[in-house]
């Protein structure tokens, strides 16, 4: 089968290039076409159309300074997916651009399938009108998901997050100290992971912020988590001399670091699924966060916290973010014995609310048995 997949951000393209995977092997007849990331790239007969960093706007602003280039983009896929022809879109995510697909696939008879939800239970709850018009099947990977659609009448398939699948597979690759610091140059001292994010607009903001307190943990070496989308000028900005970054190694670096201090985002639970204890922080710009706080109707910002429905996990968000309070959160997590152990327990019980490992694969068949049925 034709499959045309969508994804506008870094996590998309993780999850979609393992639901891929999990195709090709179902399918062996199946052919991608795509936008998403390096990820996708690596998965068999794909083909990719637009890279996610060329689609990455972030907040209110950014979107409207951006508004043409969006169009533009929109009227390509449209144009795209006219020529292709899948027997599928599949939607990862990314709604403000996927939704708009989703209505135009419909008007031209595709099939339209969308893996992994917008958070509408956040914001924007009007877009469930959208997606029960315009959206065949919808596939959720948080527990909570499937009870909001319930409340409007809308069937959706959760199987479990697929997050687990990617932990699982990097952690039977999982290196020794020693070595990981060999091979990227590093010191032999503890490690804080700093992951700013995957955009441009988020590091900017973000980083300098998040490696405020460097000077206040000698004992510790700062290494920050780069992506290779985002060129090494860039990051030198905002970080000092001595500060290392590393790039595609996100995974690595969380195992062998004993904290981090992380940009909300699918991130905060890819940490915590790693055990490591864990600062979320959050800041925008006055303008986006004041819309922001008018628009959306959840208590926390990180999923970790979210899906577990309290805080476990420290967020610092807009004026909260700041030296003080970074040194105070940093060395509870670092030196306060129990309540790093309570950390531990919580991450445990988070798991479980996520189901066990599996789920691409899960989603793979649930996705070509609909498609064949």
């Amino acid at each position: 089968m034709k499959y045309y997949i969508i994804s506008g951000e870094a996590s998309g393209d993780l999850h979609a290039s393992n639901l891929m995977k999990e195709l090709n092997i179902i399918d062996s007849n199946a052919e991608f076409r795509f936008w998403g990331g390096d990820l996708m790239a690596k998965q068999d007969n794909s083909i990719l159309v637009k890279h996610y960093k060329d689609l990455a706007f972030m907040g209110f602003v950014d979107v409207l300074l951006n508004i043409f280039t969006i169009f533009k983009n929109l009227k390509f896929c449209k144009k795209d997916l006219i020529n292709y022809s899948p027997d599928v879109v599949i939607l990862v995510d990314y709604p403000g651009f996927n939704l708009r697909i989703a209505k135009f696939a419909k008007k031209i008879n595709l099939k339209v399938f969308y893996y992994i939800s917008p958070q509408i239970w956040a914001w924007k709850q009007s877009r469930i009108k959208i997606i029960k018009r315009f959206v065949d099947k919808m596939f959720v990977i948080l527990p909570f998901e499937q009870d909001f659609y319930n409340k409007f009448n809308y069937k959706v398939d959760f199987a479990g997050h697929p997050l687990l699948d990617a932990i699982e597979e990097k952690l039977k690759t999982k290196i020794p100290f020693d070595e990981f610091i060999k091979i990227n140059n590093l010191k032999n001292k503890p490690i804080i992971a700093i992951l700013p994010g995957s955009r441009k607009q988020e590091i900017k903001k973000m980083l300098p912020k998040m490696l405020c307190i460097e000077n206040d943990f000698k004992d510790y070496q700062f290494i920050v988590a780069g992506t290779s989308s985002i060129e090494k000028e860039f990051y030198d900005k905002y970080i000092g001399k001595n500060t290392k970054i590393i790039y595609n190694e996100t995974y690595n670096l969380l195992e062998h670091s004993d904290a981090a201090i992380v940009t909300s985002g699918t991130a905060t639970l890819e940490t915590a699924l790693l055990n490591i204890p864990e600062i979320v922080c959050y800041k925008a710009g006055n303008l986006s966060f004041f819309i922001a706080k008018k628009l959306v109707k959840v208590k926390y910002i990180s999923l970790v916290n979210l899906i577990v429905d309290k805080e476990i996990v420290r967020e610092l968000i807009q004026k909260d973010l700041n030296t003080k309070n970074l040194t105070i959160e940093l060395d509870k997590i670092l030196n306060n014995k129990e309540h790093r152990e309570n950390l531990f327990n919580e991450y445990k019980l988070l798991k479980l609310k996520l189901g066990g490992s599996g789920a691409s694969e899960r989603f793979a068949k649930l996705i070509y048995n609909y498609l064949k049925s």
